[in-house]
């Protein structure tokens, strides 16, 4: 019922809030309240084609100011809308290059091998932690932002607590704002450092590119702005530390996946349908939201202008109309199939370039690709423990962070 406060349930429920929510109701569109806000929520690729279009759904004032501050940071480009939100958009476009994805990917591989280098023989590891620490030793690398070897435990568990605290309230929640502002003053300071030519960057580094970034009025962002949006460089590529974990959680649950993914590079066929299906399968983000541009009608339902409007992601990656047994973990049903650009929507929908499309899209399957075959082929054991993904934690993630026991100290 509209006039229901659904708060409670979302809490209670979480990933599955959304597609109960439709059930129950019998209506693909569903229309709410959260915390007294009025909400319209949608679900499947043409309302996904909806959401997407900026005549029908804004940004600017859209996120929650906990969101803002944990997740996402002030003024980012997620806030942005028209031209800004273009030029901005553009920026990060530029880093994603295929040679600036296949570079770092090569400095996370590399960050990978020394990791599993280190593991003892027989001695259990946290796949969650380590992986965190090799992405962020990748992704620092490749973007230009010095951080020493004693400060990498730190720095990843700084920027994990901002991904996982957004969507609580609670000691995960005040640990990803304590997290966000140590961060931005740190990266602050580096960017005032090249502006000043304390500090010197590579030209193409995103430390460069973003230090040197100028808004549609020719003034250099803020430099807590620019430390946000860096930041929105490192903290998205740490955060594919959950899909390598659901990974693991995939090889370990479907032995013949293993199998057949540790027979294959990082730049098969397979690799690319592996990685799809992980991300369509596993739960990462619940919902997105904005805005209704003006007064809306979607199959009949009107959308106040100014009213919440969230697009169920779980839900359309795992909607029966458009995924055969669609809780079934099945790489092949990619095999011939690229689904469009508003059928697959983990990341959101759309084309990056210029839409609210995540612009880390690529990077995050190439990575998952390159991690997950190497996980594949490493040999080890998994220790009885605690792997359910309870739904109702946002971000969910297996209870235990997946831990092994590597069989020998190299490989991978």
């Amino acid at each position: 019922m509209p006039d229901l406060d659904n708060t409670l349930p979302l809490l209670l429920e979480g990933y599955g809030w959304l597609p109960n929510l439709r059930r129950r109701t019998g209506n693909d569109v569903v229309r709410t309240r959260l915390l007294g806000m009025r909400v319209t929520a949608l679900c499947g690729p043409e309302a996904a084609r909806f959401f997407y279009d900026e005549d029908h759904i804004r940004r600017v004032d859209a996120l929650p100011g906990p969101i803002k501050s944990t997740l996402t940071g002030h003024g980012a480009v997620h806030t942005l809308d028209g031209a800004d939100h273009r030029l901005r958009k553009a920026m990060f476009m530029s880093l994603m290059t295929e040679d600036g994805v296949r570079d770092l990917v090569g400095h996370t591989v590399a960050a990978w091998a020394d990791a599993v280098a280190s593991w003892p023989a027989g001695r259990p590891v946290v796949l969650f932690d380590e992986v965190s620490r090799v992405l962020t030793r990748g992704v620092t690398r490749w973007t230009g932002v010095p951080v020493a070897d004693d400060d990498v435990d730190d720095t990843a568990r700084a920027l994990v607590a901002l991904v996982d605290g957004f969507a609580t309230g609670g000691p995960r929640h005040w640990r990803a704002r304590a997290a966000r502002g140590r961060l931005e003053a740190w990266l602050a300071g580096l960017v005032r450092d090249v502006r000043d030519g304390v500090r010197s960057a590579p030209a193409s580094s995103a430390l460069a590119v973003v230090a040197g970034h100028r808004g549609p009025d020719g003034e250099l962002l803020d430099p807590r702005v620019a430390a946000v949006e860096l930041l929105n460089v490192i903290r998205p590529t740490v955060a594919v530390c959950w899909y390598v974990t659901f990974a693991a959680h995939a090889l370990h649950r479907w032995p013949e996946q293993r199998a057949a993914l540790r027979e294959v590079d990082d730049q098969s066929l397979f690799a690319e349908m592996f990685a799809q299906e992980i991300r369509r399968f596993y739960p990462f983000a619940p919902f997105v939201g904005g805005r209704a541009v003006r007064d809306l009608s979607w199959q009949g339902q009107p959308i106040e202008e100014g009213s919440l409007v969230l697009l169920d992601v779980y839900g359309q990656n795992h909607a029966p109309s458009l995924w055969k047994e669609p809780y079934t973990f099945d790489p092949q049903r990619f095999a011939g199939h690229r689904p469009g650009s508003f059928d697959l929507i983990p990341q959101g929908g759309g084309d990056p370039r210029t839409g609210h499309r995540c612009p880390g899209d690529a990077i995050s399957v190439a990575l998952l690709r390159a991690l997950s075959v190497r996980l594949a082929r490493l040999e080890y054991e998994v220790p009885a423990q605690d792997l359910r993904i309870a739904l109702h934690r946002i971000p969910a993630r297996p209870a235990s962070g997946f831990v092994l026991v590597p069989a020998r100290p190299a490989g991978g």
